[in-house]
């Protein structure tokens, strides 16, 4: 065998074999995410709307920063414009009295009438409410049972709606939660599974696995629960992720 018809073998070798193959076709990428984006800016709140309408008057923002004072007893929200399926949403929150206060998400309208909304809350409220509350997750579910999700643990809700709990190695303490000053949040949803972080650290956790009746998106809400309270948002930071995205 000469020397040409050296080269012209090795040149097949290399179209047919599996580590060429990527320079014969197209590889098929995942959409890119999205850059976070603000969703509270300046003195406008363009893009939110008061649920119930009549609780308008309790929401305002200035600077960047939204307030919300309750003015009844009431379940009130300040709900974003867009429906969400998977998303990191960050941001800063300050308890200025005692409350209970938090954040809907993947939510739309209650039509049995038992809440304004089901979904899954994100739960807030100042130092010392307890941990059924503060860095909890809340299940506002319709016609579904409500487990318990309180701060510190892992919740696998399995295909056929049985329990699955674990406490969280390393989650956030009410030693790590600043009282009457401002604490960082984060809320991710991919897929089936929800996590809520503290100032860097996971509070609580979800994977919601029963198919045929999961919230696969929808709205996210700020909620006011109770009458003279007190809280304020700021750098509210939104992405939205593609569906194949990993947690991280």
């Amino acid at each position: 065998m000469n020397w040409n018809h050296l080269r012209i073998l090795v040149c097949l070798a290399c179209v047919w074999s599996p580590a060429c193959a990527v320079h014969q076709r197209a590889v098929a990428l995942p959409p890119p995410a999205q850059k976070f984006v603000s969703i509270s800016r300046g003195n406008s709140l363009a893009g939110w709307s008061a649920v119930p309408q009549s609780s308008a008057g309790d929401w305002s923002i200035r600077d960047g920063v939204i307030t919300g004072r309750g003015s009844v007893d009431r379940l009130s929200y300040l709900v974003w414009k867009d429906e969400l399926e998977n998303f990191d949403l960050r941001f800063e929150y300050r308890m200025v009295t005692k409350g209970n206060t938090g954040v809907e998400v993947r939510a739309h309208r209650d039509a049995t009438g038992k809440r304004p909304f089901e979904g899954y809350h994100a739960d807030l409220g100042h130092v010392g409410i307890g941990p059924q509350v503060l860095g909890a997750w809340d299940f506002h579910f319709a016609r579904r049972r409500e487990p318990p999700c309180h701060r510190g643990t892992s919740l696998t809700i399995e295909k056929d709606g049985r329990l699955q709990s674990k406490p969280i190695p390393g989650a956030v303490k009410l030693s790590d939660i600043r009282k009457h000053d401002w604490n960082s949040a984060r809320i991710l949803a991919v897929g089936s599974h929800l996590q809520f972080f503290i100032n860097g650290k996971l509070a609580a956790e979800f994977s919601d696995n029963v198919e045929s009746k999961r919230l696969k998106r929808g709205i996210i809400g700020l909620q006011l629960h109770d009458k003279g309270m007190h809280v304020e948002f700021k750098n509210m930071q939104l992405k939205r992720l593609p569906a194949s995205s990993a947690t991280r």
